[in-house]
């Protein structure tokens, strides 16, 4: 960064040590200032230019008095804890836990145990509403700033490497046999299609179903602007939201998750809303999120993706898709209204995206949908349910929104409601079996099957319940040679 050098060494052990070399600095721990030493062995890892964390008056430093005079909290993770185990500790380990344990239990190391969180400070009250009510607006672009620093504000590096373990065949309870999921990544050739911290994307605008696709085809053009959202509960903050700011989330120009608590470190926030705190009343908890987004960041993104905490999603490939699509149309998201996600149809004219596999609303849609929402009538403003993703369709059917067909030219989704090796291998049922209702909401559409599942620029996969195979994912799409 601007006259910064870097010297970088792989020791034997495995470690990577980064020596700041500009200007001769040296520091007072033995005449080597500006080291940083990265405990990973086997590590998959990449270097960025050296910035002193330190320097508060360094330009490229986002973690300046001002910046933190914003946001206290900006460039803070979770310290990276030694297994006590040394060089012998195995990821796999982390994969043996049930899904809906709150990692309190987890070894040190797996990353998921909240002790390694301590408690959450409150958050800062920095916005008044209309009424003169002192509430928190969070930051969320947070872990995006830090993603493209490529530090935190300790000078450790953000996002934290990952193993190279990960890239190994690794099935749900970390066996060495059974990985479904990286054998769909490796037959359906699913890859990221850029890294995370671009900020172009190049798409193929042909690469549509319907449409006759043009080999070659690569148009450069600005990544659109994504904030992504993620409704959890508080003991998920730990292991699964932490598991997602470690790895996809930053590829998010802005991210933040729902919860039953607020940490602004995060950052999560805990939002009103009409009834219960309960799966059966998931819609109140959406129209809650949406009022909150709407209220507060409309105009600051073109898109605005949102899910589950067992979502998996591609940030750049979701960017490179929605800059594909308004290319092909000629459109604006900012006046364009779209409905994007895995189509449904639960019968009739009763179609909706699927909230398993994320959907997205474009700024005009989201727009729409905030001056209607109260609409009891067309828009179930006081219904308790768990079915959020019918009751939002419904109400963008109302207002003449319809969804967006997702499948690339050859029929692949895009957009997938279960992980991945579980479509690799569905199969419809046969005679005499029971009826399967993935058939059936997909019975106008058809399903390809095999290797065929899953479009090679897939955006979510849903059922991604494990921290650990988050990273497992992450690594698989983004860093692993898979003919290994």
């Amino acid at each position: 960064a601007g006259n910064s050098k870097a010297l970088v060494a792989g020791a034997e052990d495995g470690n990577v040590i980064v020596w700041d070399i500009s200007n001769n600095r040296s520091g007072s721990n033995g005449g080597n200032g500006g080291v940083q030493i990265i405990p990973h062995p086997g590590c998959v890892w990449s270097v960025t230019p050296f910035v002193d964390p330190n320097n508060n008056n360094n330009n490229d430093n986002p973690y300046n008095p001002a910046a933190l005079a914003k946001n206290p909290h900006l460039g803070w993770q979770p310290p990276l804890l030694p297994s006590p185990l040394g060089y012998s500790f195995s990821w796999r380990v982390c994969f043996r836990a049930d899904a809906k344990n709150d990692g309190s239990a987890q070894p040190v190391g797996c990353r998921e145990n909240p002790d390694e969180f301590g408690t959450a400070p409150p958050p800062p009250l920095n916005f008044v509403t209309d009424s003169g009510e002192k509430i928190w607006v969070p930051d969320v672009t947070m872990v995006r700033t830090m993603l493209l620093h490529g530090m935190d504000i300790d000078g450790n590096v953000f996002p934290p490497p990952l193993d190279e373990e990960l890239c190994q065949d690794i099935g749900v309870t970390g066996g060495k046999s059974g990985d479904s999921n990286k054998e769909c990544v490796r037959e359906a050739n699913i890859r990221a299609t850029g890294p995370l911290n671009a900020t172009t994307v190049t798409i193929s605008p042909s690469n549509h179903y319907g449409e006759s696709i043009v080999d070659g085809e690569a148009i450069v053009v600005p990544a659109p602007r994504i904030m992504c959202l993620v409704y959890t509960m508080a003991d998920a903050h730990g292991n699964r939201i932490r598991a997602m700011r470690d790895t996809w989330a930053g590829g998010c120009d802005g991210f933040l998750a729902f919860s039953t608590q607020s940490d602004p470190r995060l950052p999560t926030i805990s939002l009103e809303h009409e009834g219960p705190e309960s799966y059966d009343n998931m819609w109140q908890k959406v129209r809650s999120i949406w009022r909150f987004v709407g209220t507060h960041y409309l105009e600051d993104f073109d898109w605005f993706f949102i899910g589950g905490d067992d979502l998996f999603v591609m940030p750049h490939n979701l960017k490179t898709y929605l800059a594909s699509l308004v290319y092909k149309d000629g459109t604006d998201p900012v006046t364009k209204e779209y409905f994007v996600g895995r189509r449904f149809n639960a019968g009739g004219n009763d179609y909706f995206n699927s909230g398993g596999a994320g959907y997205t609303l474009s700024r005009a849609t989201l727009r729409r949908f905030l001056e209607n929402m109260d609409d009891a009538t067309h828009c179930a403003a006081h219904r308790q349910t768990s079915m959020e993703d019918v009751m939002i369709a419904n109400c963008l059917r109302h207002l003449g929104i319809h969804f967006t067909d997702t499948r690339d030219a050859k029929g692949r989704e895009r957009f997938h409601p279960f992980a991945p090796g579980t479509h690799l291998h569905w199969k419809p049922p046969g005679p005499g079996q029971p009826r399967d209702w993935y058939e059936e909401y997909n019975r106008e559409w058809g399903i390809l099957q095999g290797k065929d599942c899953c479009a090679p620029d897939s955006v979510s996969f849903h059922y991604v319940k494990k921290a650990s195979m988050v990273r497992h994912m992450h690594a698989l799409l983004n860093f692993c040679d898979l003919n290994k």
